[in-house]
């Protein structure tokens, strides 16, 4: 009986004894996990913290060089501005030059145009007409003043024309000349001409060759050309449409040297 009791005493002292060893592991443990999470926080928190200072330093650089470049571009448009001040000045003058060699060229070859009508006035508006589009005098010459039908013969009373006409020329400076033959478009083929390409191109150079040789206006300002029938006036239905369509047009231009020097200079 007294064994059984001491052994249940020593159980109980044993028991307790553990109970009282285990207590203090459990909560030490707690405790450690604890402090393993603090510190895997402060770890986060911190790298954090770094990540943020390296973003916040990049920031800091990047504002750096947007205001260096807001400074320089800043500059360069104060640059620009100035140099656009004097550029609009510069195409201000240019305009009005521009604006006055063109007014001066109208003058003169609305001047021209009315020279050229009061020295043709003797001549009937059925043999010629005079008349200014898009800023050129244009002289044209009905066939029934300057040819027979089918020929590049300038008649006698065509010659006088001219001859009226190249005093009026050669007393105007400035300006180039084209002479443009027309056709109908009733086809020919003749010995002498195979088409009226052929005719209006030959009728068209015995107008220069009378300007130039026979009146002595200057060759290096006169041009020949044929046009044939592929540029009308009026209708080829009709005898008085293909009569107007059989033409000499003498084309008078101002000389653009001036304006070219303001286009490109």
């Amino acid at each position: 009986m007294k064994k059984t009791f001491l052994y249940v005493l020593l159980t109980i002292f044993t028991v307790s004894t553990l109970l009282i060893s285990c207590g203090p592991s459990k909560k030490l443990l707690v405790s450690e996990a604890k402090v393993a999470k603090l510190q895997k926080d402060s770890t986060k928190t911190h790298n954090q913290l770094n990540d943020c200072n390296t973003q916040l330093n990049n920031l800091n650089d990047e504002k750096t060089a947007l205001q260096s470049k807001n400074a320089s571009t800043q500059n360069d448009l104060n640059a620009l501005a100035s140099e656009s001040k004097l550029t609009i000045a510069e195409q201000a003058k240019r305009l009005k030059n521009f604006q006055d060699i063109i007014q001066s060229q109208k003058n003169v070859m609305d001047k021209l145009k009315n020279s050229i009508s009061e020295a043709l006035l003797n001549y009937k508006t059925d043999e010629l007409s005079v008349y200014i589009k898009d800023g050129n005098v244009y002289v044209s010459l009905q066939e029934k003043l300057l040819f027979k039908s089918g020929s590049d013969v300038v008649d006698p009373k065509g010659v006088e024309a001219l001859k009226t006409l190249a005093k009026v020329l050669i007393s105007t400076k400035d300006i180039t000349v084209l002479i443009e033959g027309h056709t109908d478009n009733v086809p020919i083929k003749t010995a002498l001409f195979k088409d009226n390409w052929d005719l209006s191109t030959a009728r068209a150079i015995s107008i220069v060759r009378i300007l130039t040789k026979d009146k002595s206006f200057d060759s290096n300002r006169i041009t020949a050309a044929g046009r044939g029938q592929f540029h009308p006036v009026s209708t080829n239905e009709t005898l008085e449409g293909r009569a107007s369509n059989r033409r000499t047009e003498v084309i008078l231009s101002p000389d653009l040297k001036e304006i070219y020097k303001l286009l490109y200079q």
